[in-house]
């Protein structure tokens, strides 16, 4: 009953102060017959700036008091709820409506903010996530958004390298782990952060299943687990686990998954496995993979990670090595030092 259905009854609530000085409040002032009287940002750096055609100023009762807005939408990012209620109880207290786009803190859930608009005679409405078009195509969808981590902006202090690979199922996990356990030997204060449940072989000093998040929110656990790691330990050096690949083909699903944790780890290096003749994963190949992770991020595929199960001729390495110009492995048979020796030489380069 508090969902906005249809573009009408925003402009029904002209004229309007936005909050947030964002993508959210841009999109919101461009909606067709929307009137925007005033914007209001947290961030003093905005704060006397110019944002589609109005000075952001920071005291919402102050612009209520000096406009003839009838309403206030709040257009925050996820993270900031506490905020976005804060400015929802003060709007409510200026008798003015309201249209929120909480996300993952619907108003269906907050009650006293509901009893408080409906004594003070003014709309609370809320910007649906639109789940209802998705329990209509499959049957099923989550109770609300699923996407709940703050955004985090994090520069690494730590050299960071992602293993990837061309497909699931081809050596990531165990090429991170001995890369870590290769580090370790050497001396090297190094962290080991895995993104798959079942990431429990030492060393490991962090697993998560970053499946099990919200592809909106796996970027942010790993810029977190990142930052956490460098106030724990301080390492040397940082070594993250990839899931699935950007580029393999007949399952889909995951690859959004792999972008994600690629783009939050913002790697210095990279290297990618793969796994030949793979029985029952439909590989792209390895120069696809290297292109898709360059393309993606600012970072360098520097080895491979040739995980031979499936192969009985163990010059495949060479064949490799000279095929893709990269120095080319195998882990499990003292592989990862030479890998290391390649990181560490890329990444003294830098």
């Amino acid at each position: 009953m508090y969902f906005i259905t249809s573009l009408k009854e925003i402009q029904d609530l002209n004229p309007f102060v936005i909050i947030g000085c964002g993508g959210g409040g841009e999109k919101f002032s461009n909606f067709e017959g929307v009137e925007a009287v005033g914007f209001i940002d947290d961030d003093i750096e905005k704060q006397g700036q110019e944002f589609c055609n109005n000075v952001i100023s920071r005291d919402l009762t102050e612009v209520l008091q000096k406009t003839n807005a009838k309403s206030v939408a709040i257009m925050l990012p996820i993270g900031a709820e506490g905020t976005a209620l804060k400015y929802a109880v003060e709007a409510i207290d200026n008798g003015k409506n309201v249209v929120t786009s909480f996300r993952s803190l619907p108003i269906s859930q907050n009650e006293s903010i509901i009893k408080f608009a409906d004594a003070k005679g003014v709309i609370l409405k809320e910007i649906s996530p639109r789940l209802d078009v998705i329990r209509k195509i499959f049957g099923t969808a989550p109770p609300m958004c699923t996407e709940i981590l703050p955004k985090l902006d994090y520069k690494p202090k730590t050299p960071i390298v992602f293993v990837g690979g061309t497909s699931q199922e081809c050596g990531k996990r165990t090429t991170t782990r001995l890369l870590g356990k290769a580090a370790l030997e050497r001396g090297l204060n190094a962290v080991v952060i895995s993104t798959d449940e079942m990431g429990f072989e030492q060393p490991v000093d962090m697993n998560f299943r970053a499946g099990s998040l919200s592809v909106m929110d796996v970027a942010s656990a790993v810029i977190g687990s990142i930052k956490y790691m460098e106030e724990q330990k301080n390492p040397d050096i940082i070594f993250i686990e990839g899931q699935s690949s950007l580029t393999e083909r007949g399952n889909p699903h995951p690859r959004g998954l792999s972008a994600s944790i690629l783009i939050g780890a913002t790697p210095n290096a990279t290297i990618v496995c793969h796994r030949p003749n793979h029985p029952y994963r439909e590989p792209r190949g390895i120069e696809f993979e290297v292109k898709a992770i360059e393309a993606l991020e600012p970072t360098k595929v520097v080895g491979l990670s040739l995980n031979l199960r499936n192969v009985s001729d163990k010059n495949e390495l060479n064949n490799y090595e000279s095929k893709y110009g990269l120095p080319a492995v195998d882990v499990k048979n003292g592989g990862a030092s030479r890998l290391l020796d390649v990181i560490i030489d890329y990444i003294g380069d830098l």
